[in-house]
C-alpha cells in the first residue's frame, strides 16, 4: 500500500494545539470531512479513538504518536499527519517524549491486513531521522504531505 493512496494534502496540518484531545480533534474533523461522513458515523469514529486512547497511548516513542483503528464506517483505508513542533505535552509517550508528529490511521472493521501494513509503513517511515526532522520544519500542509509521500 503506497501512502500517495490514502494520504492527501487535506489530511496533513501543522497543528496549533498543545493539548491531546484536540489535537485528535483537528485531525478525526479532517478525515470526516474528507470522507464526508454523516455527523453519527464521525461521531462514533471519534469515540472510538478516544476509547482506543484510554486503553492505552499510541505516544509510540520518539516524539511519535500513532492513534489508530479499524472502524466499520470507512470502507478505505485513510491516514492524517499533525505536526506540532513545540509538541503536545500532555500526549504520553512510552519514552516519555514529548508528542509532535502525530499520524492517524483509520480503516476499515475487516482490514486486517491493510491495517498492519499502513502501521509499519507509517513508522518505518517516521522513525527515520531525516524524515523526522524535515517534517518537524515543514511549515505547511504541502510541505507534511511532500515529505510523507516522497513526491
Amino acid at each position: 500500500m503506497n501512502l500517495q493512496n490514502v494520504l492527501s494534502e487535506d489530511l496533513c496540518c501543522v497543528l496549533k494545539e498543545d493539548l491531546k484531545n484536540e489535537a485528535l480533534f483537528i485531525m478525526l474533523q479532517m478525515i470526516s470531512n474528507k470522507l464526508s461522513l454523516p455527523k453519527d458515523v464521525a461521531d462514533q469514529m471519534t469515540r472510538n479513538i478516544f476509547y482506543r486512547e484510554q486503553l492505552m497511548s499510541t505516544g509510540i516513542g520518539l516524539g511519535i504518536a500513532i492513534p489508530h483503528i479499524r472502524f466499520e464506517g470507512v470502507s478505505e483505508p485513510i491516514v492524517a499527519v499533525g505536526i506540532n513542533e513545540e509538541g503536545i505535552p500532555d500526549y504520553i509517550s512510552i519514552d516519555d517524549d514529548v508528542i509532535q508528529i502525530v499520524a492517524m490511521i483509520i480503516v476499515g472493521k475487516d482490514q486486517h491486513k491493510e491495517h498492519i501494513r499502513l502501521l509499519s509503513q507509517v513508522v518505518s517511515l517516521l522513525k527515520q531521522k531525516e524524515i523526522k526532522e524535515k517534517l518537524l520544519f515543514a511549515k505547511d500542509p504541502h510541505e507534511i504531505y511532500t515529505i510523507m509521500t516522497g513526491k
